[in-house]
């Protein structure tokens, strides 16, 4: 199978000790060739019940213990309407799970009373109040950049730099923001949304949403090397789970294909660097199975209502 830079396929993953997993840039160019036989790491596997359930902090104990005094705690709602955690969550303000922290310190108000009932319902002509401040739940948005060279992933910046948000802005009315980074010299996928809770689900390693880069390096990377890094380096004195790593066929052995999961900061330049290798241009191919297929450099698309089905179930 073949492809191009600007687009990329979908990877076969085996199974038992030697998996073989193919990394694709494009079915009609080039693909990533001579995988080292090591099997994927699967960082989820690795840190089993790494995921400890959410507790309130201090400062939730806190803030429970200054709420108002003139809290109306209710103790039956109608069954109809939509229920306040996700009333907030729609909104933009954060998780349906952090919703429930803030309802009970007090935070939500609807018409004028403060709601501390985990479950309370909120009716069409109700107005709700978030810190003192009126809400309304918007309409999700999905956006995908193909983020070209030169530009920050940040809502603003203080240096007067070009940001991503700068490309966005006009994509819609809702307020949305980039999920997870991409460093100002990497190009390729990013999206944006209003959608917390999905957000949160594509940047946890735990949910090991698949990241396919393609780095041009500063000279050819050795088999060995190759190998060593499927195996998984340490970078910072900690384990990186590289998924899979291959040369891009067609290309001189300075072009490789790496997947990885992980969300630190740099890590794909990190885990070159750590072998001596500087990475010259680094593009994100594929980003949670999203493609780069006829999104141009510096153009943006909305997600269609498949894509956003397929983000939430897997």
């Amino acid at each position: 199978m073949n492809t191009n830079k600007n687009s990329s396929g979908r990877r076969q993953q085996g199974h038992g000790s030697k998996a073989k997993a193919s990394a694709h840039l494009n079915p009609n160019s080039k693909r990533f060739t001579n995988r080292s036989d090591s099997p994927s790491k699967d960082e989820a596997t690795q840190k089993k019940h790494s995921a400890k359930p959410y507790t309130k902090s201090k400062t939730f104990k806190q803030k429970a213990e200054n709420a108002p005094k003139n809290k109306v705690v209710t103790t039956a709602s109608s069954q109809k309407g939509i229920r306040l955690n996700k009333y907030i969550s729609n909104a933009g303000i954060c998780s349906r799970r952090d919703a429930d922290l803030y309802i009970e310190t007090g935070s939500a108000a609807v018409n004028g009373k403060i709601i501390t009932e985990m479950g309370y319902r909120v009716q069409p002509t109700d107005e709700v109040r978030f810190d003192n401040v009126l809400i309304n739940p918007e309409t999700k948005r999905y956006v995908l950049l193909n983020k070209p060279k030169n530009y920050i992933t940040t809502m603003d910046d203080e240096r007067g730099r070009k940001t991503v948000m700068e490309i966005v802005d006009k994509a819609c009315k809702e307020r949305i923001y980039p999920v997870g980074r991409l460093d100002r010299d990497t190009t390729g996928l990013l999206l944006f949304t209003n959608d917390g809770e999905l957000a949160k689900k594509l940047t946890h390693p735990k949910h090991n949403k698949r990241k396919l880069y393609h780095a041009t390096l500063d000279k050819k990377v050795s088999l060995k090397d190759l190998q060593s890094i499927a195996q998984g380096p340490m970078i910072d004195d900690k384990k990186v789970f590289v998924d899979d790593v291959a040369y891009v066929q067609g290309q001189s052995k300075n072009e490789v294909g790496i997947e990885i999961h992980s969300g630190r900061n740099r890590i794909v330049r990190k885990i070159f660097a750590n072998y001596g290798y500087t990475v010259v241009k680094l593009d994100r191919v594929i980003f949670a199975g999203l493609t780069k297929k006829d999104l141009p450099r510096g153009h943006y698309r909305h997600l269609t209502e498949q894509e956003i089905i397929n983000l939430n179930n897997a």
